[in-house]
């Protein structure tokens, strides 16, 4: 496949239309983008770009479908999810450097993500049978019991950073639970999405899964289109207000993970060597930060800061910008030039503020990389609750350190964010530990650990950073709505 005369890895989809009833269709209006690849700068061709009339058109053909997918089994579905899973696996290899050369993040890490979304997938497909009702004790002239039912059309907004993942993987518990589906995948980084739309074409029943690349009108649609039933998201706070005031018309549930100002605190009985592990680890720097996850901001009791910080000096060197397609790459690209100078602008700031500058802080000076969006890991000490940079995401390589003693003021500070995602907590005092993680203002807390997730545990935030819970059995059960049915059992008086 060439694109202005430049060889392209044949993995990438060869359908760049909008997929949906089970067809691949031209947009109404003929839109269409052209994509760059964010580690090269060079063109990955046009996408299309589905507009109003588009996402009405699969919104019909979508609640069409439902009519039919809703009454199939619950086992037969999960069969067809298990199906979907393994052609997932089968394909890893080129769904991961699809990730990779569309989104910038090394491709050994977009591995794991296709990993992940295979597991989760097989996760949700053996939950079928936990859709349960209930039942109400009202005395021996009724039964009353409740069933879980599936909404409808589910429309699906994900971001950049993990594109295939959250395609794949959050498609999983709402066609589990006897929904259909529309993703709308990032308008950055769409070709994983359309690669999955060709894999398991015809696997599932005409109009249950749908993907339309489009921009923010598109996603705009989707969420105020009366026809769909729930709208889920994960992306910026701001994508979450709009979301979520689109949707209040047709007062639609939302499902959303947002954004994340993280923070990391070390108590002084820490070991500095596993904190430092912890700091580097915790920023996820391999993806340049691009995780609404990441513990950007790091609280170092006194009594350890310099011994963690001279080892995080050294650490740090392990993650070197580079090619995402290689598999030896430890840090990618960011995701635009957009992005990038966004990046680039809260470097200036925190400089500009007075924060001291520990590693990092521009661009890397390997002539190859000079056409991508690459910007060195950058990681400030001394930051204040005041500077910028202590207060919004930048979604970027961009770590604050902040040195405390008092520990009222510093909890004061970790939770003056209007955030709340994920928070570490390391000590080994166990006590001090669990009082610690009750005071924190976080949907997800870890002990002596970072940045890991585990399936069956319910992931989201508090505040800003979200409504619901993914990756458990709350996130089946949200795509579930609960009926109520009394059964009148008395004779009538003869």
């Amino acid at each position: 496949m060439y694109i202005d005369g430049i060889k392209t890895p044949d993995v990438l989809p060869k359908n760049r239309e909008l997929y949906y009833g089970g067809a691949w269709r031209a947009p109404v209006q003929n839109a269409r983008i052209e994509l760059t690849n964010p580690a090269k700068g060079s063109s990955l061709g046009f996408v299309a770009q589905a507009d109003a009339s588009d996402v009405d058109a699969a919104v019909k053909a979508a609640k069409a479908a439902y009519r039919e997918w809703r009454k199939v089994r619950p086992a037969e579905r999960a069969k067809i999810l298990r199906q979907i899973a393994r052609i997932v696996r089968e394909n890893a290899d080129e769904l991961a450097l699809i990730d990779a050369i569309d989104g910038g993040n090394p491709v050994h890490e977009m591995a794991g993500d296709v990993a992940n979304a295979a597991a989760q997938l097989d996760f949700f497909a053996g939950l079928v049978t936990e859709m349960k009702g209930h039942s109400v004790p009202l005395g021996p002239d009724s039964v009353n019991f409740s069933v879980r039912e599936p909404r409808g059309v589910i429309g699906r907004i994900i971001p950049f950073n993990h594109p295939f993942m959250f395609c794949a993987a959050k498609s999983a518990a709402p066609l589990a639970a006897g929904n259909v589906v529309v993703v709308k995948p990032p308008d950055q980084a769409p070709l994983s999405s359309l690669r999955f739309a060709e894999l398991i074409d015809g696997l599932l029943p005409p109009g249950v899964f749908s993907v339309l690349p489009g921009g923010r009108e598109t996603g705009a649609a989707l969420a105020s289109h009366p026809d769909v039933a729930m709208i889920s998201l994960i992306g910026s706070v701001q994508a979450g207000r709009a979301v979520m005031k689109a949707g209040a018309d047709t007062i639609k549930p939302v499902l959303l993970e947002l954004g994340g100002k993280n923070a990391l605190i070390a108590r002084a009985d820490a070991d500095p060597d596993e904190v430092a592990s912890a700091v580097v680890a915790g920023m996820n720097f391999t993806w340049c930060g691009q995780s609404c996850g990441s513990t950007s901001r790091v609280f170092l009791h006194e009594a350890i800061h310099d011994a963690v910080v001279e080892r995080i000096a050294r650490k740090i060197d392990h993650f070197k910008p580079g090619d995402p397609a290689d598999p030896a790459t430890t840090m990618g690209a960011i995701i635009s030039r957009a992005q990038f100078d966004k990046v680039m602008s809260f470097i200036a700031d925190t400089k500009a503020e007075g924060a001291t500058l520990l590693c990092g802080g521009g661009v890397p000076e390997d002539p190859a990389l000079a056409g991508g969006n690459f910007v060195q890991p950058t990681i400030f000490t001394e930051v204040t609750p005041q500077m910028r940079l202590a207060r919004e995401e930048v979604f970027g390589p961009v770590l604050a350190i902040f040195r405390w003693s008092d520990e009222a003021r510093m909890l004061e500070t970790v939770n003056s964010v209007e955030y709340g995602l994920t928070c570490s907590i390391w000590t080994d005092d166990v006590r001090e530990a669990h009082r610690l993680a009750g005071e924190v203002e976080a949907g997800f807390v870890w002990i002596n650990e970072v940045s890991r997730h585990f399936l069956g545990t319910p992931f989201g935030g508090y505040k800003q950073s979200g409504l619901g819970r993914e990756e458990c059995l709350e996130e089946l059960l949200a795509y579930t709505q609960e009926k109520h049915i009394h059964v009148n059992l008395k004779r009538p008086a003869r």
